[in-house]
Formats: structure tokens, sequence, C-alpha cells
């Protein structure tokens, strides 16, 4: 073998090897502890929270998809429920990402993820804010106006639900290997007896405050867009 390949499929090899020790929960890194806010310690568990949060909220979307038209309500209201959590996620997983490649030092110490789910991360974050994004902006536009052509590719016509559904199907391959790798994780910092962190980690209060504003940003946004959600449902079928 080339010694080029055999070092690219060494690295690719190593790769999986990481992704699958971190989630699997194998091997953990360690947080280091700021006073007041926490640091990288704090931003972990108000991702691993919220994290947890946008699984149980998807879960029951997903539910409603059995049935759309008839849970048209309860899937636009789960859907707004999912918008702040899902940018909380992203702000916060963005801000460990920058203080690491800005070079400060406790992010710096933190470290990375592994290389695979650095990959990954771009593809859950765009899938995931192009899903939601374009959700609400069907609600807003009423499904008359949803339905219109945009463009025709290959003489497939697309139009806004198109879009949505396109980005559905890249957020469950995207999404789900995600939770697979972070899953057992944030378990172990959150829920899991005697895996939560042994000493008290600064900013406790902070970080309820994000998740108070989170949850009511979340409940209004539902309220404005069941109200708005219009003809979506009495129409026949196309």
């Amino acid at each position: 073998m080339h010694p080029a390949t055999e070092k690219s499929t060494g690295g690719l090899q190593r790769a999986f090897v990481d992704a699958y020790a971190e989630a699997s929960g194998r091997t953990a890194t360690e947080s280091p502890v700021l006073p007041v806010t926490g640091g990288p310690a704090g931003n972990v568990l108000l991702t691993a929270w919220t994290g947890l949060v946008l699984l149980v909220l998807s879960v029951a979307e997903l539910l409603t998809l059995f049935d759309v038209r008839g849970l048209i309500s309860w899937h636009v209201a789960l859907g707004a429920l999912l918008v702040p959590p899902a940018v909380m996620k992203t702000a916060s997983t963005g801000w460990k990402m920058a203080g690491y490649y800005l070079g400060r030092t406790p992010y710096r110490q933190a470290g990375p993820p592994p290389l695979l789910l650095r990959v990954l991360g771009p593809l859950v974050v765009v899938s995931t804010l192009g899903l939601l994004a374009t959700g609400v902006l069907l609600i807003l536009l009423g499904e008359e106006s949803a339905r219109q052509d945009l463009l025709t590719v290959l003489g497939f016509r697309i139009d806004w639900i198109t879009l949505h559904q396109g980005f559905f199907a890249v957020w469950v391959g995207a999404a789900g290997l995600h939770l697979l790798s972070r899953l057992v994780p944030a378990l172990r910092l959150t829920i899991l007896p005697g895996q939560r962190p042994a000493t008290g980690v600064p900013g406790r209060w902070t970080r309820l405050l994000w998740f108070a504003a989170m949850v009511a940003s979340a409940a209004a946004l539902a309220v404005v867009l069941v109200h708005a959600q219009g003809t979506w449902g009495s129409l026949p079928r196309r």
C-alpha cells in the first residue's frame, strides 16, 4: 500500500475510533470550570440539557407525521416549540467552537469534538435550521401560496413544501447520527445517577434564566403560529 494511502486509511480509522469512544462514553472530555459562568463546563451542561429538550420535542413532532393533516395544530405547535431550543443549542455549540478556534485557553484545554462529529456538525445545523425556517415560512404563507412553483429542476417542480421535505430528509440522517454520538454523553452529564459532575458548576442561575427565556419564547411562538395556520389541513389533498 502506498504510504500516503496507508496514512489516510489509518487517519480515517482513528477518526471512527475516537467518535465511537466518545459516543459510547468510554472517553470523556474534561471541561475546565471557571468562576461565575462555569466556562466550558457550564457550556457543556447547557448544551446537554437543551439537546435533551430537543430530543423529546423532536420525537413528539415525528409522531404527528402519522396523520399530519389531522394533527396539523399539534404539528405546528411542536414545530414552533422546537425553534428556540434549536437556536440556543446552535448558539451554545457555536460559542464553544469559536472559543476553541479563537485560542481561548479554557476552550483549548477542553479540546474539539472528534473529527467526524466536527464534519457532521455543520450538516446538522444547516438541516435543522433549514427545516424549522421553512416550516415557519409555510405557516406564514398559507397552503395555497406554499404550493406555488418556485422552479423546475430536471422536470421536477419545486415549491416551499418540497424544500421543507428536502430539509427533513437530510435532517433525519444527520440528526440520527448526531443523536447516536451525543445521547450517552448528554445522559451522563444530566440524568444518570452517579455520573453527573461531583462538584457544582458555577452559573446555574444564568443557565436557568436562559432556559426560562427559551421556554417563554417557545410558548409565545407556538401560540402565534397555531393561530396563523389558517387553511392548513382544511384544503383538499393535491
